[in-house]
């Protein structure tokens, strides 16, 4: 069973109101993890816990944001920046769009059964798209060689 990225709760946010001609641009305050837009990668739950692992021991400490995964633990879902999906083509993954759809990182998990295997925090909304991409490149190589030591 695979994950339902388009579970993930809606967010109501008004557009804020175009500046005059002159006036500066107004000041916003960074955006709470349930205030951000996103897309999700989902990709088999081996390579999925693989590629965390990676991405929490690399030295320059790259932020790994909310990860979901399924009630049957077979699949996890990485929250990525919204418009990753247009380029997103990494075998064995997918990436779902949801930018222009409403859709927000939820605070709870998204679906019954469902969880968050690292939820949502201020200092790690989403996660980058390419650390993801060579995350999640390096642990197919890393379970490829593995299943073939013997």
């Amino acid at each position: 069973m695979s994950m339902n990225a388009t579970a993930l709760a809606t967010g109501s946010e008004a557009a804020p109101a175009p500046a005059a001609a002159g006036d500066p641009a107004p000041s916003r305050p960074a955006p709470a993890p349930g205030d951000q837009p996103c897309d999700v990668v989902t990709v088999p739950a081996r390579q999925g816990l693989e590629a965390v692992d990676i991405l929490r021991r690399r030295r320059d400490q790259e932020a790994v944001g909310p990860v979901l995964h399924n009630g049957a633990c077979d699949t996890l879902g990485f929250l990525v920046p919204p418009g990753t999906a247009d380029a997103w083509d990494v075998p064995g993954s997918a990436c779902t769009r949801t930018d222009g759809r409403g859709l927000r990182i939820p605070a709870e998990p998204p679906g019954a059964g469902s969880g968050w295997l690292l939820p949502p925090a201020a200092d790690a909304p989403v996660t980058d798209p390419a650390v993801l991409r060579a995350a999640l490149d390096q642990a197919a190589r890393l379970i490829e060689a593995a299943d073939n030591c013997c």
